[in-house]
């Protein structure tokens, strides 16, 4: 823990400091790096936003005709996958309800998996028996280098569900993927800046994909 501090705020154990000055340094840290963040996010918009929106639409269509999504990763993008499975199952008032289901979520499932079969096959498994052409898969990973992911985005693939990947760095296993229908890299070497930046593009997936249900047929009785 302290090793992570350390590398995180050295200023903090390089020498003694005043708490004034400690608490200036601190809140100038914060500053760079909420700018840093900003500045990946405007990259983003600027590289992916048509791709984004193509995805969207095209995640609009499978929904509208009774698709599916399904989402996962691996530690913090575990979190994020059911983060985003949640917004889809459970959105603000006035928004529709849409089936998605986290493939992480399920302990039960997730370690039977990892200890009769293997880690690699935890989501390609589960896909493998709930997944059908129309749904969609979405894969994340903050290197790009889950071999679990990868697994199951294949799987999808031959299943005919749309699949999504989202990745960090320069993509990974997930670039070298022929089976990914859209693929997101966000190009930063920090894992904190890569989940901040995915955290940004499904959210805009998910409000982009409301939108275009909304426009295509005003769903009423799916609204809360």
């Amino acid at each position: 823990m302290h090793d992570g501090m350390r590398e995180l705020y050295p200023f903090l154990y390089e020498r003694q400091a005043d708490a004034d000055t400690v608490v200036a340094e601190a809140a100038g840290a914060v500053r760079d790096k909420a700018a840093e963040i900003t500045a990946l996010r405007r990259e983003i918009a600027r590289g992916c936003a048509p791709r984004i929106a193509a995805c969207a639409e095209a995640m609009a269509e499978r929904l509208a005709a009774g698709g599916r999504l399904f989402v996962f990763g691996n530690g913090g993008s575990s979190t994020d996958a059911q983060g985003l499975a949640t917004v889809f199952l459970h959105p603000p008032a006035g928004f529709r309800v849409l089936p998605a289901l986290s493939l992480t979520s399920d302990a039960a499932v997730v370690t039977a998996l990892s200890n009769d079969v293997g880690f690699e096959a935890v989501f390609a498994r589960q896909l493998a028996a709930l997944g059908r052409p129309g749904d969609i898969a979405v894969g994340l990973s903050t290197s790009g280098g889950s071999p679990n992911v990868a697994a199951a985005l294949k799987v999808a693939a031959g299943r005919g569900l749309l699949t999504v990947g989202m990745a960090g760095h320069h993509g990974g296993l997930l670039a070298e993927l022929d089976a990914l229908d859209h693929l997101f890299v966000v190009p930063s070497a920090s894992v904190h800046r890569i989940q901040e930046a995915q955290t940004t593009v499904y959210h805009t997936l998910w409000e982009l994909t409301q939108l275009r249900l909304r426009a295509a047929r005003p769903a009423c009785g799916d609204a809360r």
